[in-house]
């Protein structure tokens, strides 16, 4: 018997019945070129990353995004105004960002918030809420004792790939 795996990821043997050890070895051999292909996200729409990280990396059919804070992607400053503010430009580069790996919002799985000030957590909800009216996503929101650049709000996601 003779197996070979095809350009498009498929397993194909000549002889009519490939055996359960085969299958098995295959499996796991998808699975595991599966872990190891990630794709690097980077877009002039957000905010350029200010460390040794990415903006987001695609990855086993989900796009994970590191934290945004409310910088505008074109000055590289903070925004102006409140947490209300804040929030709405972290959701917008959020946004860039997905929209940068083929996907969008509306494709959310999970969200971290993290406030500087849980007293903000009512108006960071409100504006929340208008960018994630339908099927809102997971979400878990922590107080931290501090965020980059001191800002008020900081949120990263994770989205399914593909199209929105």
């Amino acid at each position: 018997m003779s197996c070979w795996l095809t350009s498009g990821s498929f397993f194909v043997c000549r002889a009519a019945k490939a055996s359960v050890k085969i299958r098995v070895l295959f499996v796991a051999f998808k699975l595991r070129l599966s872990e190891t292909v990630r794709q690097i996200i980077k877009t002039a729409e957000a905010p350029q990353a200010i460390g040794p990280y990415s903006q987001a990396i695609v990855a086993g059919g989900f796009v994970f995004t590191s934290g945004q804070i409310p910088l505008d992607p074109q000055t590289g400053e903070f925004v102006e105004g409140g947490i209300v503010e804040q929030t709405e430009q972290v959701l917008r580069n959020l946004s860039k960002v997905l929209e940068a790996a083929g996907t969008g919002l509306s494709r959310v799985v999970k969200t971290t918030v993290y406030l500087a000030d849980m007293n903000d957590f009512a108006a960071m909800n409100e504006v929340y809420g208008r960018f994630f009216e339908l099927e809102p996503p997971a979400r878990s929101t922590v107080q931290a004792a501090r965020l980059p650049r001191d800002a008020r709000v900081e949120i990263d996601v994770v989205a399914l790939a593909g199209g929105d």
